[in-house]
């Protein structure tokens, strides 16, 4: 692993891996090449990473295309199912696969199994999924669409609930 880490960042520094975007009517930098993705081990999914003045540095996945996050799942747990999962489809890797950190992927890379099947790649816990309605690689336009975010590299492990108020205070939040 740390060989194709070094191939990418060999890559990443001649220039031949940074390609222009528009994120939401900024522009933004991908980590891959319009219409391309980052090699990764057959059957495996590499996430990325892209940038812009309005979203900050942000996740990609398959062929640098934005990846998003729901605000009503959990760590390892997606409330997105049915009608939500056309819409939304999971970022999925084959059975037995993890997910590989491409340049600029700080937090954790893992994966969950969901309840028909999949096998759903999480950030930091957080299960990532993709909008069909951005055509290109920097395009956001799924942020803020039913509780969707667009899933950016600072987003911390989702919190299963939150403490109780301080006694006397009368509200408490799970």
């Amino acid at each position: 692993m740390p060989a194709v880490r070094q191939i990418a960042a060999l890559v990443l520094a001649s220039g031949l891996i940074v390609a222009a975007c528009s994120a939401s009517g900024a522009s933004s930098t991908t980590s891959a090449a319009p219409g391309t993705s980052i090699p990764g081990p057959a059957g495996a999914v590499t996430v990325g990473t892209a940038s812009s003045p309005t979203l900050g540095t942000f996740l990609t996945g398959t062929k640098g295309m934005t990846l998003y996050t729901h605000a009503g799942d959990g760590t390892n747990m997606s409330t997105c199912t049915g009608g939500c999962l056309t819409a939304w489809p999971p970022l999925a890797v084959t059975a037995g696969q993890q997910p590989t950190a491409g340049p600029g992927v700080t937090g954790h890379l893992g994966s969950f199994t969901r309840t028909e099947g999949t096998t759903q790649v999480t950030y930091n816990g957080w299960p990532l999924y993709s909008w069909p309605g951005d055509a290109k690689p920097g395009d956001a336009t799924g942020q803020g669409v039913g509780g969707f975010s667009v899933a950016t590299t600072a987003v911390s492990a989702p919190a299963l609930y939150s403490a109780p108020a301080p006694k006397g205070t009368g509200t408490y939040s799970y």
